[in-house]
């Protein structure tokens, strides 16, 4: 009688492993076996970190095997088990690769495809359609849209973390990792101890020191001695946590007022302010958003206030960008001044104080917040929702949005509720006029290296560009995104659907550089870029096109690595091997 060898990996996380009950049966193009109990004599099987293997023999030849039912029974108390994945060796010798990396909970039964990904069109056999439309069904069924405020994107359906599968919770580990960091940081942050800090005025600048005492580094210090000149403040619109906002001025606003007579002790080329927007050399940074917004009165004993203010910038002949003139609010008046660098010492820092006030909160909620969280939740949700595992987008994905759900649903029940795109288009591209943006340079360095891996992705599975268009389950993945993430606006950018392998590789390099390179360079904070450990893929083009990855990642570390060695302020937060896979922290 015919005989297989089964291998079984359980997973390495707390609680990974089982002592339930575990059935196996094969499904094959000449018939299905019977359930066989795995299960060694004087054995623990399926232990956390386990691999564990048995043999299995059928009655009749079973032809191609094309399905692996695994079914999971109470033995005492139910006890969740965490199933990496499992091999076949047939009786010809071939081996079998079939992926899970997913948590196996209750009784309940769950058929694994092999690691082959495949298209829609790929299947013609009934049965692997009918798996492939059932993981899909049980799949939106369980990840569902909610609106969770009015005019943000879409977010999965679930009040707290406990709510949410179990695939996408975040593991015992991770959990306590987040509790810990959280309480680390306000140790670190003497909250107890200053609190009132926060709630009253500060009497003093030497204040901020005491916030910096325990979270000392290069970049601390060196803000920490500087953050009151203008050089520092400049720098930090180009590499500091918030560097999307700065664009080139090509025409003086008529709500900011400003002359030449105003700023020309700014100017060095002796040129007027006009001239000196011909060239180039002006910048702008407008925080128009926050205009109208109420005060916060959290604090029933202190009002606290948001500018909306407007800041002019100057690239000196030193090619270092300075601030020259600063109008608090958007509508100019006599209780709106313009203020400048010849006015009184304090009134010009209060002005500064009040920009990166303004750019702390567009930071945390528009750059941080939406532009890499809630929209990497809407790639997330969308993938569980329209693509099957087998599919190869799918598996190039899911690392990226790994705990990314999680995370922001630990936000949204936590942080931010009710008590409690990589833009290349701002006149910012040239590295001879603006020689100092290094989040721009080291950004497209990893956008390429991350596009070049898309690309080869795509080209593996997708011949041509009528088997993008003609992919449904693809389409609707980038619908979904569309209509619920994006809420269905044009002016977001992203696409109905798409209609060719450049298209494809363009709008799945967007997704992984939001979920990794862009979150770290507004965040920075797991498992870095390039990094697969679960192996979805099994063919050997694809991880072939991942060690090309890694080392073209490599690659821009070195580059970065010897920038940093000549610079007083280092840049590091794109540097490959500090960039997470996903969204996660």
């Amino acid at each position: 009688m015919p005989s297989y060898t089964v291998t079984v990996a359980t997973g390495s996380q707390w609680f990974a492993g089982t002592d339930d009950y575990i059935y196996l049966s094969l499904v094959g193009s000449a018939g299905c076996s019977e359930k066989h109990l795995l299960d060694k004599p004087f054995y623990n099987d399926f232990e956390r970190g386990a691999v564990d293997s048995y043999d299995v023999t059928v009655d009749e030849e079973l032809g191609e095997i094309q399905l692996v039912r695994i079914e999971k029974r109470k033995y005492w108390l139910n006890d969740d088990w965490y199933l990496k994945y499992i091999t076949l060796k047939t009786p010809h010798g071939d081996y079998i690769e079939f992926p899970c990396y997913r948590w196996i909970t209750g009784d309940v039964e769950v058929v694994l495809r092999d690691g082959r990904a495949k298209l829609a069109r790929d299947d013609q056999i009934h049965i692997l359609k009918q798996h492939r439309r059932k993981e899909l069904e049980t799949r939106q069924k369980q990840y569902r849209w909610m609106e969770w405020n009015p005019g943000f994107p879409l977010s999965i359906d679930a009040k707290c973390h406990k709510d949410l599968p179990r695939d996408i919770q975040f593991d015992s580990e991770k959990g306590v990792d987040f509790v810990l960091n959280y309480s680390k940081a306000m140790e670190n942050l003497f909250i107890n101890r200053f609190m009132h800090m926060f709630q009253s005025s500060w009497n003093d600048f030497a204040d901020f020191e005491k916030i910096f005492v325990k979270i000392s580094n290069t970049i601390s210090e060196r803000v920490m001695n500087h953050w009151q000149e203008d050089l520092m403040f400049g720098y930090q619109f180009l590499n500091g946590c918030n560097p999307v906002l700065i664009r080139r001025c090509t025409e003086l606003p008529e709500k900011l007022p400003v002359t030449t007579e105003m700023v020309e002790c700014s100017l060095e080329r002796q040129l007027s302010l006009e001239q000196e927007v011909q060239q180039g050399n002006i910048f702008i940074v407008d925080f128009e958003l926050l205009d109208g917004i109420d005060a916060n009165k959290t604090d029933p004993c202190t009002l606290q206030f948001l500018a909306a203010p407007i800041c002019l910038l100057y690239k000196n002949l030193a090619n270092k960008i300075v601030p020259i003139a600063i109008q608090l609010n958007q509508i100019p008046g006599d209780e709106n001044p313009i203020f400048l660098p010849s006015d009184a010492k304090y009134d010009w820092l209060l002005a500064k104080i009040w920009v990166r006030s303004s750019d702390f909160h567009v930071h945390q909620t528009i750059t941080h917040l939406l532009r890499t969280h809630l929209v990497s939740e809407v790639f997330g949700i969308a993938m569980y929702r329209q693509l099957p595992a087998v599919h190869p987008i799918f598996k190039l994905l899911v690392a990226h949005v790994r705990f990314t759900i999680a995370i922001n649903t630990k936000a949204r029940e936590q942080l931010i509720c009710e008590c409690g795109l990589f833009d290349k288009a701002r006149g910012m591209e040239s590295k001879e006029d603006i020689p100092y943006y290094f989040y721009r340079d080291d950004g497209l360095l990893v956008w390429e290296a991350i596009r070049t891996f898309t690309a080869e992705v795509v080209d593996i599975y997708y011949e041509g560009d009528q088997v993008v268009e003609e992919d449904p389950e693809l389409q609707d993945f980038v619908n979904d995104v569309y209509v619920y993430g994006m809420r269905g606006r044009k002016s977001s950018g992203f696409p109905k659907s798409v209609k060719s392998r450049e298209q494809l590789s363009e709008y799945l390099t967007v997704v992984i550089f939001t979920a990794s390179a862009q979150h770290a360079a507004v965040n920075f904070g797991q498992l870095f870029l390039g990094m697969y450990p679960e192996e979805h893929f099994i063919e050997k083009p694809v991880k072939e096109a991942m060690a090309r990855f890694r080392k073209n990642l490599e690659a821009i570390v070195s580059v970065i690595a010897e920038r940093n060695k000549k610079k007083q302020l280092p840049y590091y937060y794109l540097s490959p091997d500090r960039i997470p896979n996903s969204v996660a922290i």
